[in-house]
């Protein structure tokens, strides 16, 4: 009994020994997280937020993100950097691949990193801060108080995170107040960087077994050689989110909701362009509420529809038309206010919106007055009016006859059989009706 005993309590430990074991080595890996000419917004952090989480929950070896990034919004940007600042799992950045970019929101990235790495021809910086009125959203003109104040701020925040990973403070900061940018060389001989490696392969191989400062002030041995590589990707949700917040995608969507209301309000019972039109409309809102949104551009695209309107119900022979389509593309312009081309619409995509957008309108909307102008020639709005002629006498019940068919009616006034009548209301299958005079 005593032997079985004994022989159950190592067969335990060795169970127990063995899962830990497992749990060191089958767990052991580096998550690749991948922005490849990602803006940096609120999906973009959640898609990184959600992966440092994971790789922490899998006791990963080092968290790796490959960026491209032409920059973004600060908000953002301050979430992922305080995920990557805070996280147990050491975070490599790499800007990758060759010809790639972390400028602005990417620089402040970048640095924040436990090892920070560029490949070759690649470059960063241009971080100088950019004012958004908070009311419009767009860039704003400030006094030289307020913007030094900004500058300040966004450079403190850089000094801290340099200063913290051991980076070039100075250089780091000259990336914010002068919007300098860096090649790989030039941040590598700065000491912005740790390395130019042409692989993450070559990475693994440079810092494996090296001490590393985490930004708490403990240390860490990087074991990187030879652990395998698993990638996070965004969600299904995340990377359709993620396409909805491109603004020339947002635009098409908003084109297409407004167009898909008014069709259902127009043509009711229709369903699906209301359904799909709102739906599409809730998507441009959700775009537009995460984006600096200047609502002057707003404002002119709300009249370019009304211009569709009035044209289709004023003979202006195309000028009101013309105007909105004008207004329209002016607006859709200057609807997302960013020095950032990634969040700006494109001219062609804003003439291709509110071209057709004009033409439907206008199209639509006049056949629905001419609908309205042209009497109802059946059920019972076109039995109103009618002529018919008293089949019997009618006190106050009858039948007349009307349109080659008999029909119970009604009057207020006695009317003699085969005097001429009016149909003044329908009910159910019952006529109304008066004679004529």
């Amino acid at each position: 009994m005593k032997q079985r005993r004994y022989t159950n309590g190592l067969l335990t430990t060795a169970l127990v020994l063995g899962g830990w074991l497992f749990a060191a080595t089958g767990r052991a890996e580096i998550i690749r997280i991948t922005l490849n000419d990602e803006i940096i917004h609120p999906i973009t952090a959640e898609y990184v937020i959600r992966s440092i989480d994971y790789a922490n929950t899998r006791h990963a070896d080092a968290v790796l993100i490959s960026l491209s990034t032409p920059g973004g919004l600060e908000s953002s940007m301050r979430e992922i950097i305080e995920k990557i600042v805070a996280s147990p799992v050491p975070v490599i950045i790499y800007v990758s691949p060759s010809g790639a970019r972390a400028a602005s929101a990417g620089f402040f990235i970048l640095l924040s990193a436990d090892v920070a790495v560029m490949a070759p021809g690649t470059n960063t910086g241009a971080a100088h801060p950019v004012a958004l009125n908070p009311i419009s959203g767009g860039s704003i003109p400030l006094d030289e108080s307020m913007k030094k104040k900004i500058e300040e701020d966004s450079a403190a925040y850089m000094r801290s995170l340099a200063q913290k990973r051991g980076r070039n403070v100075g250089l780091a900061e000259k990336g914010v107040t002068e919007a300098k940018s860096f090649s790989d060389s030039e941040a590598l001989a700065g000491g912005l960087i740790d390395a130019v490696c042409n692989t993450p392969e070559d990475i693994f191989d440079r810092f494996d077994g090296k001490t590393i400062k985490r930004f708490g002030g403990t240390t860490t041995v990087l074991h990187l050689k030879g652990k395998p590589l698993t990638d996070a990707g965004m969600t299904l949700r995340q990377r359709f989110l993620d396409k909805v917040l491109n603004p020339n995608i947002a635009l098409v969507l908003g084109a297409m909701g407004i167009l898909g209301i008014y069709v259902e309000f127009s043509h009711p019972g229709l369903i699906f362009p209301g359904v799909g039109g709102a739906i599409a409309f809730v998507l441009a809102l959700f775009a537009f509420h995460l984006l600096p949104i200047n609502y002057v551009g707003v404002i002119m695209i709300l009249l370019a529809v009304v211009l569709f309107i009035l044209e289709a119900k004023i003979t202006s022979h195309g000028i009101l038309a013309l105007g909105g389509v004008v207004s329209g593309v002016i607006g859709s312009l200057i609807l997302v206010d960013s020095p950032i081309p990634e969040l700006q619409i494109h001219k062609w995509t804003a003439l291709s919106v509110f071209l057709p957008l004009a033409i439907i309108t206008v199209f639509l909307l006049r056949l629905v007055l001419i609908a309205r102008k042209h009497k109802a020639e059946t059920g019972e709005q076109g039995m109103m009016g009618l002529e018919g002629i008293a089949y019997t006498k009618i006190d106050p019940l009858g039948k007349v006859y009307v349109r080659g068919e008999y029909w119970n009616a009604t009057a207020t006034e006695p009317i003699e059989k085969g005097n001429p009548v009016i149909i003044t209301a329908v009910e159910g299958l019952k006529l109304k009706v008066r004679q004529k005079n």
